[in-house]
């Protein structure tokens, strides 16, 4: 059994811990043990000698950021100028032609470009839903996940689906839609063959069908028991428009959230992307089914969607968590700059004092690692909790001037991105930089694959 390596953060400024306390801690430190948080506490530190120390004067730490819906691959087809002005049906009709092209090298391409992004914006963990298989391309999944561990993100592939095509009644073309038989028996295999049980996974897959409206009815049923038998977690897009509203009472006489019910799917194994347009009984009814929501607000703005009612949910049973949504959508997958558009655009609606830079704050940490259903491991700094962290340094040009509440300065600022970012207790971003610079070799890549596309 190999020996235990220490590792010691140092002189932080300021930690927010995103602990249930709301701890907070200045001049601080932590100590980790290979993967894990030892301890932390105010400097100085007496304890056992570690095997490396790193320096955090004049940053602010916050626990990794965690990020709940993406299309990773949405990174090759951001800022398409056909479809800069599309509301969300006519964005996706234009779009699934072209998406029906892709292949194995865009998606480990646009997987490596996407979760760095995620990594200089603050993220440790990232999920992603990858819907689409063009021509049972089923191995299109297994190239995501093998991309994401080389990078070294903490990732959650969903495995979703559609089998409902422009024939059927739904938006895709025939050529990216699969039958009942070929989903359900992915599913098995890509749990089989990539989920990871044990704790601190890297891996853990969850099932996902594009929408309740992109796959039958027995689809989601059968979703939803496949992932109780094997205790996995659910997702999908949700109440996103008021035209899914419309076309979900044409076709089924229900509104989304009664319809997601009637399919056993309001469950705390599920988390739901956008949730825009729910009501108040409607809310209520997901807080007593203890689900979880991404809240997308860029994709929600660009779409011209409409705005979440996080001020709303946020002190309900749902678990708000935050996310960049797909790169087509939102055209950046900056996860840290999420957070400020999340917090501005509550205030929009709902005042200046609706929503404080410390919740949205926990939002994207223990809030996003309630949605996936790992608080136990990840979400805050606590000792015997994941080695996940970022630190951001404050003497910067942006934040002069800014210092009276270093947290908050993170949100209220021009945050670009983070100094240092562990994931797993592995330094993978250290002076703003990816430790792999390898990985820029791949922006060529992913422009000429992307021109591809245009043509």
């Amino acid at each position: 059994m190999s020996e235990k390596k220490l590792k010691l953060i140092k002189n932080v400024d300021t930690i927010f811990t995103a602990d249930p306390d709301g701890r907070e801690l200045s001049d601080a430190y932590v100590l980790i043990e290979d993967n894990r948080i030892k301890s932390l506490g105010s400097s100085p530190y007496g304890g056992e000698e570690p095997e490396e120390v790193i320096d955090g004067s004049g940053k602010v730490m916050i626990p990794g950021l965690i990020n709940t819906h993406h299309h990773i691959f949405q990174t090759l087809f951001r800022n398409f100028k056909e479809v800069n002005s599309a509301k969300l049906f006519t964005w996706l009709t234009e779009l699934y032609e072209r998406w029906a092209k892709i292949d194995t090298r865009a998606i480990r391409v646009s997987t490596v470009i996407g979760t760095a992004e995620l990594l200089l914006s603050g993220a440790t963990t990232t999920s992603d839903h990858l819907y689409l298989f063009p021509d049972d391309q089923n191995d299109l999944f297994d190239a995501e996940v093998k991309a994401a561990r080389e990078i070294g993100i903490r990732f959650h592939p969903t495995r979703g689906s559609m089998s409902l095509s422009k024939e059927d009644g739904g938006l895709p073309p025939k050529e990216v839609v699969q039958s009942e038989e070929e989903i359900l028996d992915e599913y098995g295999r890509v749990v089989r063959e990539h989920h990871e049980r044990e704790e601190f996974a890297m891996t853990r897959v969850a099932l996902a069908p594009c929408s309740p409206f992109s796959v039958t009815d027995e689809i989601m049923r059968k979703t939803a028991e496949l992932a109780e038998r094997e205790d996995l977690m659910l997702h999908t897009h949700l109440a996103e428009t008021e035209d899914e509203t419309d076309f979900c009472l044409e076709e089924v006489g229900m509104r989304p959230v009664d319809y997601m019910e009637s399919l056993g799917w309001l469950t705390d194994r599920a988390w739901f992307a956008h949730l825009v347009h729910v009501n108040e009984r409607e809310i209520e009814k997901l807080s007593e089914a203890g689900v979880g929501m991404s809240h997308c607000p860029s994709s929600n703005m660009r779409l011209g969607s409409g705005i979440a009612p996080v001020v709303e949910m946020k002190d309900t049973n749902i678990d708000v968590s935050l996310a960049v949504d797909g790169s087509a959508s939102n055209d950046t997958s900056n996860m840290i700059k999420e957070l400020r558009q999340a917090l501005l655009l509550q205030r929009v609606e709902n005042g200046a004092g609706s929503l404080t830079p410390r919740e949205v704050l926990r939002f994207a940490t223990v809030g996003g690692a309630r949605a996936l259903g790992r608080e136990d491991e990840l979400g805050s700094i606590e000792p015997g909790k994941a080695a996940d962290l970022v630190m951001v340094d404050l003497n910067r040009l942006e934040y002069a001037g800014g210092l009276s509440d270093p947290v908050s300065a993170l949100l209220m600022c021009d945050t670009k991105g983070v100094d240092f970012n562990m994931v797993n207790g592995k330094v993978l971003v250290e002076d703003g930089e990816l430790k792999n610079q390898d990985i820029k070799d791949y922006i060529a890549q992913q422009n000429e694959i992307a021109a591809s596309f245009y043509r």
